[in-house]
């Protein structure tokens, strides 16, 4: 079914999208000096097929989710922390998402995909994949094929939603103690590398953590190595449910014409793998800053794209996106009410 999906992706409208360029030469500034935001509505219109957009109603997805490579002593936090944050982000205590999301004017959607002990609560969607989150992939798989692909299609078809609901564009973000390990492990997959320079101290191992998680992804990669075929096999081996969910976002942004904006180094391994799936989903995403994550650069050149923002954010939660999304409002604006020479 995946592979069906994917060819239904078509190219960005180029016809659009040279109109649009062509607007934005006439407007009252030297040609191109707006940089990046030019390309954002010039990429904008390309994916609408309209040369002037707004962006009114966006929402950021935050798939929760615990990871059976916690048990390798790889993170610093406790796996419960998986749990609190999302209740707070439920109830509104004022995390990082909730500020940004709000200040964005974007919607907060949360989802439990397989948060351990976590009971269900009303303003999340409760999905779970796995109760207990993925295996420990230094001794199997994180999940099997079959479901890696389940996952994929619920992302997938969470963006057929959103676009018949009217959303304009789609943040991913994360929660889940360790889930940089199965990111990296990803990349690294994706990208057939074993240089361990790639992988990140997450949320802040110190110099002991740090060296064990290098070799747990090492061992991983060792352990799956003739399973890493392809995309889904590498989900399945040393992914999580959480950026599954997310590759799926990505192939139905393209699919269905949605924008969709990466975080971090989470978000943009799932990028990664949608792009290995299908390249032309590549030009559906908007990478908003580039993650301390060392992981993330290397994904984020192959697939060409150039972060917006250098924070030295790592916090996840797809606070990058919320940012961002103003960012794609100043674009949209300039696009829709610049005067030109002509006018003048």
């Amino acid at each position: 079914m995946i592979q069906d999906i994917l060819q239904n992706i078509q190219p960005l409208n180029a016809k659009t999208m040279k109109q649009a360029r062509e607007l934005q030469a006439k407007f009252i500034k030297p040609i191109g000096s707006l940089g990046e935001l030019e390309e954002i509505s010039i990429r904008f219109a390309g994916i609408t097929g309209k040369i002037k957009n707004i962006a009114p109603r966006k929402i950021v997805c935050l798939f929760g989710s615990d990871h059976g490579i916690y048990e390798a002593g790889v993170c610093s936090s406790p796996q419960d922390f998986t749990g609190r944050l999302m209740n707070a982000y439920a109830t509104n205590q004022n995390a990082g998402i909730n500020i940004l999301a709000r200040q964005a004017g974007a919607e907060l959607r949360l989802y439990d995909l397989g948060i351990k002990n976590f009971a269900p609560h009303e303003n999340i969607i409760t999905h779970k994949f796995l109760h207990e989150g993925t295996n420990n992939f230094l001794k199997e798989r994180a999940m099997s094929y079959e479901l890696a692909e389940k996952v994929i299609e619920f992302g997938i078809n969470l963006v057929r939603e959103a676009k018949s609901n009217g959303i304009d564009i789609i943040g991913t973000g994360e929660v889940g103690m360790a889930n940089t390990t199965p990111a990296c492990a990803c990349i690294m997959a994706a990208l057939k590398s074993r240089n361990e320079n790639l992988v990140g101290r997450g949320a802040g191992l110190n110099d002991e953590a740090f060296a064990r998680k290098k070799c747990v992804v090492l061992k991983a990669l060792d352990f799956h190595k003739d399973s890493l075929t392809d995309p889904v096999n590498i989900l399945s081996c040393v992914g999580g449910l959480d950026i599954a969910a997310m590759t799926g976002v990505f192939i139905g942004g393209a699919v269905y014409r949605v924008p969709v904006v990466i975080d971090g180094v989470i978000s943009i391994a799932a990028a990664l793998l949608a792009y290995q799936l299908n390249p032309l989903t590549r030009d559906y995403m908007f990478a908003s800053h580039e993650s301390a994550e060392p992981a993330y650069k290397y994904a984020a050149n192959v697939m060409n794209l150039t972060p917006a923002l250098k924070l030295s954010m790592r916090l996840g939660e797809g606070t990058g996106c919320a940012i961002f999304m103003q960012i794609i409002d100043s674009a949209l604006a300039i696009i829709n009410n610049m005067g030109t020479f002509d006018e003048l």
